[in-house]
């Protein structure tokens, strides 16, 4: 994996995302995939991801999809093992599997999950945080104590496929996000192996402003262009109409 991430420019897109991920995926991998609830997800990935057939999949996602979409498509067909999570609401199948001991769940606090993320593509083995302690969350792991107040020690996440959205990528990878899509694709990006990114538009190198550049091409090595998503919404909530 690491000869295809040191490859060019030249070469990274791909006709559609099952052969995005031919060669890539195989059982019991550790995948992040990119999102913030049904909000930039790599959707075509996902699909592609469930009739690949692989399974005994770790995944890292801030979410866990809800029934019939994203994620949820591969808990249906049992292909997740276990979930590293923080927000995992909105899904029966996952609690059904979850409360029948049918699927592992490491539970974390949103911030905890993205800080962890971070530091994996970082480098950084570890990290003290104030969050969690003193619940469940921070049951069994160490704990000290810096200038009279106590921290948990948090571990960095990296994946073996990071599975990502973008709202436009140019041929060299480089990547732009749009709005909360931001929040977690480029950690998992960057906390990946292999990178495999999905986006709505591909365009040459040089039409991205470098400055608009939120995730340079060097962590993408997969490109797929799904120019018409279908960027479900979880739940829609309007105001009733005054008189």
């Amino acid at each position: 994996m690491s000869n295809t991430r040191a490859a060019g420019a030249q070469g990274k897109q791909f006709a559609d995302a099952a052969q995005a991920l031919k060669g890539v995926v195989a059982d019991g991998q550790t995948l992040a995939v990119g999102g913030f609830g049904l909000c930039g997800i790599p959707e075509a990935l996902i699909a592609a991801l469930r009739d690949s057939g692989v399974k005994n999949l770790t995944v890292i996602s801030n979410n866990a999809g809800v029934d019939g979409f994203g994620l949820g498509l591969l808990l249906e067909t049992r292909q997740i093992r276990k979930m590293i999570s923080s927000y995992v609401g909105e899904n029966k199948e996952f609690e059904r599997q979850f409360l029948s001991g049918e699927l592992e769940l490491e539970f974390n606090p949103q911030g905890t999950l993205a800080e962890r993320l971070r530091a994996g593509g970082a480098g950084i083995p570890a990290f003290y945080t104030a969050t969690g302690y003193g619940t469940v969350v921070a049951e069994g792991k160490e704990t000290r104590e810096f200038d009279g107040k106590q921290y948990v020690m948090e571990t960095a996440l990296r994946a073996d496929v990071a599975l990502v959205k973008a709202w436009k990528a140019d041929a060299a990878g480089n990547l732009v996000f749009r709005k909360t899509a931001r929040n977690f694709n480029p950690a998992c990006a960057m906390a990946g192996q292999l990178c495999i990114a999905e986006a709505e538009e591909l365009v040459e190198v040089g039409q991205i402003d470098p400055d608009q550049v939120h995730l340079p091409g060097i962590y993408v090595d997969r490109i797929v262009v799904n120019a018409h998503p279908e960027k479900r919404i979880e739940q829609r909530t309007v105001r009733k109409e005054t008189p």
